[in-house]
């Protein structure tokens, strides 16, 4: 078979329009990297594949073909049967009150000609939210200064942003993501290129919180948690080795002196997260022992193996595997402290998370799930106006074929394991659920492919497990959006993500209030994006420029962008150009959910990350410039409440 009819069957776009408008065709050597790294994808010869049913409104499923009637249906869900019947005609009529899951679907016809197939059962919708118009406090949590924490942002300075926000009148706090980083890797900080998206990144624990430790456990840890609180970016090594040792002093005195009840809630906490915890605790001892990437390991350790892990939990390396245990079950506890206390304020969403676009091809999911995902595969975005050769974001996504044969079930892990404390999750790049851009290892990012995902049962899962987790999900749908795409993510119940900066129209005039959709999240920028101060005063440029790069907008440009900014807070009544003048303009729009970033309120000009640099710039690494408990007397409370006065949530002081 050609490369061009493998390309069809594994739904690969081999030539497609780029946003420059030039036609791309992949090299045949790259073309076939991409196919080698694919799993097979399953062709169906009843259903045109997996099936999705909505509970209430779509009760019937139509059949790519009847084979020789009647067509016999099976349903199971964890091995047992849930539903039998048949059907004469291309379509099953499903019985009402199916359970929601993930399911297998057996359908035999006359001959004994049988097929599985993977299939959903979802609400109609995410969960929407119990509330009109809010607003969250968006915060990079490694940059909070506070007096009492070990030189990074972390969950007891977490709480403390919750009682700041809701003191501002805010709705919840919204947080970079969270995921698990490399523990011997910490000057690795991005937080959008995890080891895993499974679990929670321990540089966030509050040492000083755990009910072992105690200071005696790791001398002069004040004095030096003291000088790494200095200066203004995280000195994310040294912090890590203060962390490290803290971490294991409270292991060690838990291992020999913890309560019963405390033991029981570690046990329950195991049991719970089994077999992905205990299988990522391995890992890491692993990956420590053989100090190179998995795929280089000794065979009996390159794919999980249960019966192996079970050794190595029972040999010398139990009490490491333990460790990592702890480690997770402590920075879960401190997390689901902080909701908890969102909760009892009445915080109508409490944490807003992110969810990174994917995962570094040597870390656990990249090993846990080798056949749904692909490590020798990239996900990037094609040639564009900002960046001409493409882009190659260096991390390994969900492919569908793996993720087709194990009924979708990995990608639910992934929703669950960011939902277990959120009210809102943020799906970044959500335009992959419907087709991912990868770029081959050893390409050059203009050399990729599109890739099509089973989009419609993505779907189906988010709104499982958002109905499940009662947890908002906003897409992030920025880019060249494929034609109906906004439009089946909101039928789904997902809502999108309105960056004001971008909501301009082909003459760069900033849209008005009524363009912006009431299932969204608006937001002045993002992350990696100019801040509020930095754009006025065009730091941002300023910076590029000094960095080599091409900021992709001249100084009158931006002089003009400032005019018609202007322009349309008028047309609103508006009469200032200040923060607080945009956040009333933002605050009219019917859009659910503003986010509004702390380092606006502050006036910080730095933008948290720069696109396109590593070393250059202190990407995740800025601190604030105020500390948390000094915070709300730097903010104009007033203005803040004016502006948002019409989506505060009442109670702020």
């Amino acid at each position: 078979m050609d490369l061009l009819a493998q390309a069809r069957l594994k739904g690969v776009q081999s030539e497609f329009i780029d946003a420059l408008g030039k036609l791309r065709v992949t090299a045949p050597e790259a073309l076939k990297s991409i196919l080698d790294a694919l799993p097979e994808k399953r062709v169906y010869r009843f259903v045109s594949g997996p099936v999705v049913v909505r509970a209430l409104g779509h009760p019937r499923t139509e059949l790519a073909a009847i084979g020789a009637p009647p067509l016999q249906w099976k349903l199971l869900g964890n091995g047992n049967v849930i539903a039998t019947g048949e059907t004469r005609e291309p379509v099953i009529a499903w019985p009402a009150a199916l359970p929601l899951g993930y399911h297998r679907l057996t359908l035999t016809d006359a001959e004994g000609v049988t097929e599985e197939v993977p299939m959903i059962v979802a609400p109609e919708r995410c969960f929407g939210g119990d509330f009109d118009r809010g607003w969250l406090l968006a915060v990079q949590l490694y940059s909070v200064r506070s007096d009492r924490n070990w030189g990074i942002g972390d969950f007891t300075d977490l709480a403390g942003l919750v009682r700041l926000a809701k003191q501002l009148g805010a709705d919840g706090v919204g947080l970079n993501p969270l995921h698990v980083l490399f523990d011997d890797r910490p000057a690795d900080c991005s937080p959008y290129s995890p080891n895993s998206r499974l679990f929670l990144n321990p540089l966030y624990i509050d040492v000083e919180a755990i009910p072992e430790f105690s200071a005696e456990l790791v001398p002069n840890a004040a004095v030096t948690a003291a000088r790494l609180r200095e200066g203004d970016r995280v000195p994310y090594t040294a912090m890590a080795n203060l962390k490290w040792l803290g971490l294991r002093g409270a292991f060690e005195r838990f291992v020999t002196s913890a309560s019963d009840a405390r033991r029981k809630e570690f046990d329950a906490f195991r049991a719970a997260r089994a077999p992905l915890l205990s299988r990522f605790a391995c890992f890491e001892v692993l990956r420590h022992r053989f100090a190179v990437p998995w795929w280089e390991w000794p065979s009996e350790w390159q794919r999980p193996d249960e019966a192996k892990c079970a050794e190595l939990r029972k040999g010398p390396d139990k009490r490491e595997v333990e460790f990592v245990e702890f480690v997770q079950w402590t920075a879960d506890s401190q997390l689901h402290t902080a909701k908890e206390l969102a909760g009892q304020l009445g915080m109508r969403v409490g944490l807003y998370l992110d969810v990174a676009v994917g995962v570094q091809s040597n870390g656990f999911d990249a090993w846990n799930e080798q056949t749904a995902i692909s490590r020798q595969l990239a996900v990037g975005a094609p040639p564009d106006v900002l960046n001409t050769i493409g882009q190659d974001w260096g991390l390994a996504g969900f492919n569908a074929g793996g993720l087709e044969a194990q009924s979708f079930v990995p990608f639910a892990d992934m929703l669950a394991a960011s939902m277990r404390h959120a009210g809102a999750i943020r799906l970044d790049h959500v335009l992959g659920l419907k087709r991912l851009y990868l770029v081959p290892r050893g390409f050059k990012p203009d050399n990729g492919a599109y890739v099509e995902m089973p989009f419609e049962a993505l779907l189906a899962v988010v709104t499982r497990e958002s109905a499940a987790h009662r947890c908002i999900v906003i897409g992030e749908d920025l880019g060249t959006v494929p034609e109906g795409f906004r439009e089946t993510m909101q039928d789904f119940g997902i809502w999108s993500y309105l960056v004001m900066m971008f909501e301009r129209d082909d003459a760069g005039h900033f849209r008005n209030v009524d363009h912006y959709r009431p299932n969204a999240l608006v937001t002045l920028n993002t992350h990696d994006l100019s801040t509020y101060a930095g754009w006025r005063s065009f730091g941002d440029l300023k910076m590029k420029r000094s960095l080599g790069l091409d900021p992709g907008e001249n100084d009158q440009a931006r002089w003009d962008a400032l005019g018609r900014l202007d322009e349309i807070l008028r047309q609103n009544g508006i009469r200032a150009n200040d923060l607080y003048s945009v956040l009333a303009f933002l605050s009219r729009t019917p859009s659910r959910l503003l986010a509004v970033s702390l380092e606006d309120l502050l006036g910080v000009v730095d933008q948290p990350n720069i696109p396109g640099t590593i070393d250059e710039h202190p990407n995740w690494r800025q601190r604030l410039p105020v500390a948390l408990d000094k915070i709300a007397s730097k903010v104009d409370l007033a203005a803040l409440k004016a502006a948002t006065r019409e989506r505060s949530l009442p109670g702020g002081n």
